[in-house]
């Protein structure tokens, strides 16, 4: 038990640390005053797969580390994930199996991008929650207000952020698919136990109806 606590300290560490640089280094998408960076939340999103401590460990250690690296407006917006990391992870350790597809492909996985679309819309809605306080505060670059909220704000960082969220947790799903073949990963070590359980069930239940 200890070890594996150790283990998941480690894995949020790291995620964490991931989550503070990918910022810095991958490629940045500018529409008007709004950016977006590929793969930023991808560290939190995998988090969901281990548990909601560690979404809530990963959220508080990229949070309070962009205090100390980047603007208060951008810290707390780091910090507003936790609350779609942590209904997100609640949901997966609830229905883990979401996270399996018959296609090959998720992104034709109406469940599961269904609810990527939900979390999108919480971790949209959270941000906006946080910019649009400063907005009405006066503490934006000029070229915020030269676009005015409707534009800068609700579509840009609004449908925007939503279109980031989509794209980011897509690829937080392909990486730790990937790594849960070769390393334990909660939801998919659960999802696979429980289709395993239900495939072992189906034969018996075929015998005594015959």
């Amino acid at each position: 038990m200890k070890k594996n606590s150790v283990k998941h300290l480690t894995i949020a560490a790291l995620l964490v640390a991931m989550g503070i640089i990918i910022p810095m280094v991958m490629p940045r998408i500018t529409i008007g005053p709004a950016s977006f960076t590929l793969a930023s939340h991808v560290p939190l999103f995998i988090a969901m797969f281990f548990s909601p401590w560690m979404a809530i460990a990963v959220g508080l250690g990229t949070g309070f580390g962009f205090f100390l690296s980047a603007t208060p407006i951008i810290a707390l917006r780091a910090l507003s994930h936790i609350l779609f990391a942590v209904i997100g992870a609640l949901f997966l350790q609830k229905y883990p199996t979401i996270v399996l597809s018959k296609n090959k492909f998720v992104l034709f996985n109406g469940r599961f991008q269904l609810f990527n679309f939900v979390i999108g819309l919480i971790h949209s809605a959270a941000e906006l929650a946080v910019v649009s306080v400063f907005y009405t505060m006066g503490n934006m670059p000029e070229t915020y207000y030269a676009q005015g909220y409707i534009y800068s704000i609700f579509l840009l960082m609004g449908i925007g952020g939503l279109i980031h969220s989509l794209v980011d947790y897509n690829i937080a799903y392909f990486v730790a698919n990937a790594l849960s073949k070769q390393f334990d990963i909660p939801v998919f070590s659960q999802a696979k136990k429980l289709e395993k359980e239900k495939m072992d069930i189906l034969p018996q239940e075929m015998e005594s109806f015959i």
